[in-house]
């Protein structure tokens, strides 16, 4: 496994390849980064992993700085799955200069659910992603890349993205990896304390019974509100439960029919707790 930290040196890695898998991460890596990785290796015979904490996605107040940053664990277990290039660059090796050019997505996507409570979030996320997906296949002819499906909101706003600049490069969605336990693997979730690891299945469990509701049909504001102040009884902090449709993430006129997602994020352990979101397609 080669690891590589400039885009230079990651386009003379690539050299001669013809569309390879990428999979972008932050680092901390867990089982649920490792499926990626499995399944990139499945679609092409080179497989890329970068690992670098972008800024841009972060607010202020967020834990940029605090984010756990494990390089040589993560390049081991990389390797274990076969990883062939880690692309690791600094903040100035991937923003040499201020990053004055971003790429706003779409508002009537990007600014509801996620970017509601996060402000700027997906600009962040859209301009990394872009900038990666540059570096990895500007000299490939394109390729593939795949995100976890935990992050739906997210997944949508890459492929929408990808559609519009017309970018030669497949999405892949992978299934959300869970513990045993049915929680969402996630990096954060090491923030959890072993008791709040056994609170925080609540938040997969609502979304199931406010999925349940909402096929039996009933006032959806009704049944969203109801789920959020079960939660809040069970001393989480809520931001959001709620029914959209998989197509748009908009709300659906009839909860009992079509394709839909129950989506949710809420903090367990007050207001300066870990933030955790899942979701349930149904």
């Amino acid at each position: 496994m080669q690891v590589v930290h400039t885009i230079t040196d990651l386009r003379a890695a690539l050299a001669g390849v013809q569309r390879p898998a990428f999979v972008p991460t932050m680092g901390n890596l867990h089982e649920g980064h490792l499926s990626l990785v499995r399944l990139a290796r499945q679609r092409a015979d080179v497989t890329v992993a970068s690992i670098f904490v972008n800024r841009l996605q972060f607010l202020p107040h967020e834990d940029f700085d605090s984010y756990p940053r494990t390089f040589d664990a993560d390049c081991a277990k990389l390797e274990a799955e076969g990883c062939s290039i880690v692309f690791a660059p600094g903040e100035k090796d991937l923003y040499p200069e201020a990053q004055t050019f971003k790429v706003q997505p779409d508002p009537a996507l990007a600014d509801i659910l996620e970017g509601h409570f996060r402000p700027g979030f997906f600009t962040g996320v859209c301009t990394v992603v872009m900038k990666l997906f540059q570096a990895v296949f500007a000299t490939t002819g394109g390729g593939v890349a795949v995100f976890g499906q935990k992050d739906y909101q997210q997944l949508m706003v890459i492929r929408r993205m990808v559609q519009q600049f017309a970018l030669p490069i497949d999405i892949v969605a992978a299934s959300t990896a869970r513990a045993d336990s049915g929680l969402a693997l996630s990096s954060r979730n090491g923030y959890l304390s072993d008791e709040q690891r056994v609170q925080a299945m609540a938040l997969s469990q609502a979304l199931k019974t406010l999925a349940a509701a909402a096929r039996q049909g009933g006032n959806l504001a009704e049944l969203e509100a109801r789920a959020m102040a079960d939660l809040r009884a069970r001393g989480w902090e809520p931001d959001y439960l709620t029914v959209r449709q998989r197509s748009d993430l908009l709300a659906p006129t009839d909860a009992s029919q079509g394709d839909l997602v129950a989506l949710g994020a809420a903090r367990l352990g007050g207001s300066n707790g870990t933030r955790l979101i899942d979701n349930l397609e149904f």
